[in-house]
């Protein structure tokens, strides 16, 4: 006897066939595979965890679960992340561990700057935190007229497919004092200048500033210091897309403040400003800003 099958089974399992052969045929168009030490880096204001609506957590962390598993960075850095908010992101991403403390106090109070890492490819080596300020050592601390205390949280990792060591920096500007954002850029600078060159470092996050239209930016890329991995990049998706969108629409103006810049030599295949939504809520009142890189051979 053959069992009957419903209408919705039925429909579910042409819509799932339909899929498996759209993402294959994607595969098929898109060449030769990945080479097997490129890295998928993201960087990603997740907007804090708020529970009035609209754009309430519980309503935006589904998405933001889907969008990140669709995505699979292997290391990604974060803003604004509440305590809470990075715990339940922790539940929903198990393959990742994640770093970072609050901004306020060092500890768990305030905003993260929370780097998460796929526990099967990163090793993390060491940790380091410091705030963008006068006293950069001084948890909380802020001195440049900004009233958020802004901060880095800076991981070395080993690659365990390639063995390679690299830096990650994730750092969040501020977003309405120019010369905040102007002394954190000379800080940043310094202090990856103290790091040895031979070792590659990557520095994301949200610059509240324009790439390319702000003397920050120009501050850390100008004199080839550091390299904006979306120059670099072979292909990119979403070119004239804003990385903000304020939970209201796609602005295609090219403002770009969310960066992933680079130190040492580095290759991009590919980099996008992933423009997910589903039902007219967006996961974040930003984008994620996606990079597929490699760096090159140890000399």
């Amino acid at each position: 006897m053959i069992p009957r099958i419903s209408n919705r089974l039925l429909r579910a399992g042409l819509l799932a066939l339909t899929l498996s052969l759209v993402n294959g045929a994607g595969r098929a168009e898109s060449g030769e595979p990945e080479p097997g030490d490129t890295l998928t880096v993201m960087t990603y204001n997740l907007r804090f965890a708020s529970a009035t609506p609209p754009n309430a957590w519980p309503q935006r962390r589904p998405l933001m679960r889907e969008v990140i598993t669709q995505i699979s960075p292997d290391v990604f850095g974060t803003q604004e992340g509440l305590y809470g908010q990075l715990q339940d992101l922790a539940t929903d991403l198990q393959d990742y561990n994640w770093i970072g403390v609050g901004r306020d106090d060092g500890r768990r109070k305030g905003e993260f700057m929370a780097i998460f890492y796929r526990r099967a490819r990163l090793e993390s080596l060491s940790t380091n935190y410091f705030w963008l300020s006068d006293t950069p050592e001084v948890p909380g601390s802020t001195t440049w007229g900004n009233e958020n205390r802004r901060m880095v949280t800076a991981v070395k990792f080993r690659d365990l497919r390639t063995r390679r060591i690299f830096c990650f920096w994730d750092t969040h500007f501020d977003h309405q004092v120019q010369l905040a954002r102007e002394k954190s850029a000379a800080l940043v600078r310094k202090r990856i200048s103290a790091l040895p060159s031979s070792v590659p470092l990557l520095l994301v996050g949200d610059f509240n500033a324009v790439a390319g239209q702000n003397r920050a930016y120009h501050a850390l890329v100008d004199d080839g210091f550091l390299v904006d991995t979306w120059k670099l990049a072979k292909q990119r998706g979403g070119e004239d897309v804003d990385t903000f969108n304020g939970f209201k629409d796609i602005v295609r103006e090219g403002h770009r403040i969310d960066w992933i810049l680079a130190r040492g030599e580095v290759v991009v295949d590919r980099e996008e400003i992933v423009t997910f939504s589903k039902e007219g809520q967006f996961p974040s009142d930003h984008f994620p800003l996606v990079a597929k890189l490699r760096f090159a051979a140890e000399k």
